[in-house]
């Protein structure tokens, strides 16, 4: 049998690998040697337990008070007995009998090693409980361990002891995973199971999109611009609502990030889901009114009762106010948590409704975000046909296509393509500043679009055609 100095070393070892300091690990050993005396003597023995720090060399002592009539064998021996070894006891002492640790048989030791082993999983259990109780809501990354029953069983790079899994709802759809594949999930939830706490991580909850965009912009991570709702429909569409502590600062413009790059590498790790981004306001028409963008909204109305918002659009806003499949009208609901009814401006006026509703308010103008054409890299002699044609806004050419952009006296091809090329690079994503570089407090209109350092509007870039708004396809979706 090895002997105790070995026996220490092996526990140390065993230590190092589960990051335990020397005063826990001879906590862990003392503990375990005292199991192993229970199992010869008793379970209620007593004993002192010292361990030498350098040699590792055991000095056990058990402890037996002298009696008249022995009760419990493991802590009391008889007078006579005791008085084999010394005649100088008496009833009430204390006798001290010296055990070697080669004097344990099979049992003990197993007994020894099992209390170790628990103790060292008990340790562990306690550490990743208190580690992670409090962190729900934050992004951790690892690697996918094995794919069981539709759930992945992921390896965390930070705690690789830990039990972590995402589940089957907690995935998106559109993802595959294969064992060794790096992963990054929010922790949703610690769930205690009989065999200790379990990390529920998911990819598909709107935490999720939360914690990326903490991951990738500053602003948010110092609390600066903080995330008020999300709605999130996964592997779709995701809608935000960002406020701003500091007024110097656009909150959608430091999601953007310059020319989309913030907001590009969140939509890269969700797989092309589509985000909107839009300012958070306290008042709900004016916030339902944002949350229902790209399109722009006449009217309207609120009923704080029933908690119904009633929205009028008009006919050439109709479908996009829906979006496809009504995603877009959806997520607008569930992000400012009132339900809204939708209308077109014909169905309105059928109702009865008086078509003074629909005039144009200085806070109409607002809340739609227009902003000059002049605000973008568009040459003199383009912006001089554009305004003799009577568009001055970039909102009152956001739908034009190319033909008609081409029935305009002056616009040549190079200028329409150009124009358009604008257009799709402004609404790259919904509901933000048109000058929303993102860096040191460059801040826009709350208008859809983002665009490059000094207002200037963003240079071409491929990579943003996964969050583009497709006007057309979602007109003729919701259309169907």
């Amino acid at each position: 049998m090895a002997n105790a100095a070995q026996i220490v070393a092996a526990f140390r070892d065993v230590a190092a690998t589960k990051s335990l300091s020397d005063d826990e690990m001879t906590d862990l050993v003392k503990d375990g040697i005292l199991a192993g005396l229970a199992r010869i003597y008793g379970p209620t023995v007593r004993a002192e337990i010292d361990i030498d720090d350098t040699t590792g060399e055991f000095d056990i002592v058990v402890l037996r008070r002298v009696v008249e009539e022995v009760e419990d064998t493991a802590t009391e021996i008889s007078l006579e007995e005791a008085r084999w070894d010394d005649d100088t006891f008496e009833v009430g002492d204390v006798m001290e009998i010296p055990v070697a640790f080669e004097e344990f048989g099979r049992n003990a030791v197993m007994a020894v090693k099992q209390r170790i082993v628990q103790r060292v999983r008990e340790n562990e259990r306690d550490r990743i409980r208190d580690e992670f109780a409090d962190e729900v809501g934050e992004l951790l990354s690892g690697e996918v361990q094995q794919i069981e029953r539709g759930k992945l069983v992921v390896m965390l790079n930070r705690a690789r002891d830990a039990e972590a899994i995402i589940p089957w709802k907690d995935q998106n759809p559109r993802e595959r995973f294969r064992q060794g594949d790096p992963i990054r999930a929010v922790l949703k939830k610690v769930e205690e199971t009989p065999k200790g706490p379990r990390l529920i991580l998911s990819r598909a909850d709107p935490l999720f999109v939360a914690a990326l965009f903490k991951l990738e912009v500053p602003e948010i991570f110092q609390g600066i611009v903080e995330i008020r709702e999300i709605a999130r429909e996964v592997g779709g569409r995701t809608k935000i609502a960002v406020y701003s502590r500091d007024e110097s600062i656009d909150p959608v413009g430091a999601c953007v990030g310059l020319k989309g790059s913030r907001v590009q590498a969140v939509v890269s790790e969700l797989g092309g889901e589509r985000i909107d981004i839009v300012p958070w306001h306290p008042d709900t028409e004016v916030f339902a009114r944002r949350a229902l963008a790209p399109a722009r909204v006449s009217k309207v109305v609120s009923d704080i009762e029933r908690q119904v918002i009633t929205a009028i659009v008009d006919e050439d806003q109709l479908s996009l106010a829906i979006g496809r499949n009504g995603q877009n009208v959806r997520l607008a609901s569930q992000l400012i948590g009132w339900q809204i009814d939708l209308y077109g401006s014909r169905e309105w006026m059928e109702k009865g409704a008086d078509i003074s509703m629909f005039a144009s308010t200085p806070e109409d103008q607002y809340e739609t975000a227009d902003f000059p054409l002049s605000e973008l890299d568009l040459p003199m002699p383009t912006l001089g046909a554009l305004s003799q044609a009577g568009f001055d806004t970039f909102l009152q050419i956001i739908d034009l296509e190319r033909r008609d952009f081409l029935g305009i006296e002056g616009i040549g091809e190079e200028d329409a393509d150009r124009l358009l090329q604008l257009i799709d690079e402004l609404t790259v994503v919904e509901g933000e500043g048109p000058t929303a570089g993102g860096e040191e407090g460059e801040v826009g209109a709350d208008a859809v679009g983002s665009a490059g350092e000094d207002g200037e509007a963003a240079s071409e870039d491929e990579e943003g055609a996964a969050v583009a708004v497709e006007t057309e396809d979602e007109s003729d979706d919701s259309d169907k």
